[in-house]
């Protein structure tokens, strides 16, 4: 597992390209018959994959929680991207196919992810957060488990964002101790994922892109509103940004992201906006 330190906004302003890639920019996330996993120390969440091909992946605590398990103090949710397949959480068996979402509560213990096909394999993207109590197991299918009011189609082609966002774990949709996770899917001719931009002191939030087109690139957007980078990124890249920072994107070609969020506030619409004047 990778750790990655916290990020200091006065720090951040002199980094160069490589610098903000090495510390922000997580590539590589789906890597064949492994589990790969990056710990941020921001707000301490765990982002990566597993990614099964010829064998079943078993997700461990490793060296770096101190943990017996993985779940011990923590809650995970999970977001296929790839072909079929199957997580099986301590004996109980549950069927993912493409976009197919879970969450799984503090204290499971044996968690396996299989594919069915390895022509087409799974691609088990994964978010974690410290969690404080247990919460039920839910398997999510985001064509008739997402509420209606937590599918929301927002923005317009006139400006470029017209998009549909889905929220997967938040309260009142799926319970969890800290975690939010969902997945924004943009239209055709439509490449901003959120523009006026925002922040939200009270939780951070990380990025995957993906549906990209080989020949096509991500720019997103971060840092302070008067101090903002950007980073080229491609498909199925992730991305940190801590609480300070702003965190959109355009792109040459529509594209998919998945957002998942950690933090003290589960409030979705507790976002800090910023006006267009006072962008730099």
């Amino acid at each position: 597992m990778e750790v990655r330190p916290g990020a200091n906004p006065v720090d951040v302003k002199t980094y160069d390209t490589a610098r903000l890639r090495h510390d922000f920019l997580i590539e590589n996330v789906f890597v064949p018959d492994e589990i790969k996993l990056t710990y941020s120390q921001i707000d301490r969440i765990i982002v990566g994959a597993a990614t099964p091909v010829n064998k079943e992946l078993k997700l461990e605590a490793g060296d770096e929680l101190r943990a017996k398990y993985f779940l011990e103090r923590r809650e995970l949710g999970i977001i296929n991207i790839g072909g079929n397949g199957t997580v099986t959480v301590d004996g109980t068996e549950y069927n993912f196919k493409y976009k197919d979402g879970m969450y799984i509560g503090m204290g499971a213990k044996d968690i396996t992810f299989k594919s069915a096909d390895p022509t087409n394999p799974a691609k088990f993207y994964l978010n974690s957060a410290p969690a404080h109590k247990t919460y039920p197991t839910v398997f999510i299918d985001p064509a008739k488990d997402i509420l209606p009011e937590n599918k929301k189609e927002l923005g317009c082609l006139e400006s470029a964002n017209h998009r549909t966002i889905n929220k997967y774990i938040l309260p009142g949709q799926v319970e969890s101790c800290q975690l939010e996770m969902g997945m924004t899917c943009l239209e055709p001719g439509s490449v901003w994922n959120t523009m006026p931009c925002h922040t939200h002191d009270r939780r951070m939030e990380v990025y995957l892109y993906f549906e990209v087109p080989e020949d096509a690139v991500v720019f997103h957007y971060m840092g302070e509103p008067t101090e903002t980078r950007h980073i080229v990124m491609r498909n199925e890249e992730a991305v940190i940004s801590p609480s300070w920072s702003i965190h959109s994107a355009s792109a040459t070609h529509a594209y998919t992201f998945i957002w998942g969020m950690v933090g003290e506030n589960q409030d979705f619409d507790d976002m800090d906006d910023v006006d267009m004047k006072d962008l730099r």
